[in-house]
């Protein structure tokens, strides 16, 4: 019997039964909860991966991840984006709008979630744990990134050079080395940088802001990851392994430059001269030894 749109219910005792059509899926199979209000959930299937979606605007957004896609576009600095959330969260970059406040320091942040993990500092609650090495963290993404530690997983690819990486950010930080592309700008000093929290640490230097506190030795620093980095120290705990010696480190960006010392890869190319470094800063520094230098 057809379902009608909007809801239809029945008591039966106590108990109700409720329908409730969502829109914007095609048909399929359905699910059905009895006892209190049960929704009709019509799912939709993402045709590459198998990923369901329960509304076809989900779809299209995931699709994105598969097709490479960023139709949302920064009128200011001109990056681009695959949803339109996060074009808006970007635009914060430029204005300097901070609309989550602390509401134990006053610090002031350009994104929901970056206030959630901000409070776990406060109270040191780290409520997303590995189950594969017991190590803790404050948010959930960072865990899915550690996890890809262990697995190897690096599912994000540079369509340039084909360098992958495990987070979807350093993917993008590391398409503005191919163009010299550093979009967010210090509004006291000038300084440009290729990614948003490098700003937001940076203007910490210039308030003197260290807000992230190790509960062991009363240490301070200016960024989360510092601290998580800091804390390892008294532990010994060195999580991140290269599967090809064994040799361990302290955080995945170092593991990361050690592996590439098997590959000889070289992602990091000078613009003047084409010659190609394993770190970012040897370029830095090439750059300021050899062709400074001819500028004079």
């Amino acid at each position: 019997m057809p379902v009608d749109k909007a809801m239809v219910g029945r008591k039966r005792g106590r108990e109700e039964l409720c329908w409730e059509e969502a829109s914007g899926g095609s048909a399929g199979p359905s699910k059905m909860v009895r006892g209190g209000v049960g929704v009709k959930l019509d799912f939709v299937e993402c045709t590459i991966c198998g990923k369901a979606c329960l509304f076809s605007s989900k779809l299209t957004a995931h699709m994105r991840t598969h097709t490479g896609e960023r139709p949302y576009a920064c009128n200011t600095c001109g990056q681009a984006f695959s949803q339109s959330d996060t074009l808006t969260k970007h635009m914060r970059t430029h204005t300097g709008d901070r609309p989550y406040v602390c509401t134990t320091c006053g610090q002031a942040f350009s994104h929901s979630s970056t206030l959630t993990a901000h409070m776990h500092t406060h109270t040191g609650d780290r409520p997303y744990a590995c189950t594969t090495c017991d190590m803790a963290f404050s948010r959930s993404g960072d865990l899915t990134t550690h996890e890809r530690t262990h697995t190897g997983d690096r599912p994000y690819a540079c369509t340039t050079c084909g360098q992958a990486f495990s987070r979807s950010s350093n993917l993008t930080t590391h398409e503005r080395t191919h163009i010299g592309n550093r979009p967010y700008v210090c509004t006291t000093c000038g300084q440009a940088f290729s990614r948003s929290s490098n700003l937001t640490t940076h203007e910490r230097t210039h308030i003197g802001d260290r807000p992230y506190v190790c509960t062991t030795c009363g240490q301070t620093f200016s960024r989360s990851g510092h601290l998580t980095r800091h804390e390892r120290t008294h532990i010994g705990d060195r999580p991140y392994v290269c599967t090809t010696c064994g040799q361990a480190f302290l955080d995945s960006s170092n593991l990361t430059r050690h592996e590439r010392t098997h590959i000889g890869d070289r992602p990091y190319v000078c613009t003047a001269c084409g010659k190609a470094f394993s770190q970012s800063s040897h370029v830095t520094r090439h750059c300021a030894n050899v062709h400074a230098l001819d500028q004079e």
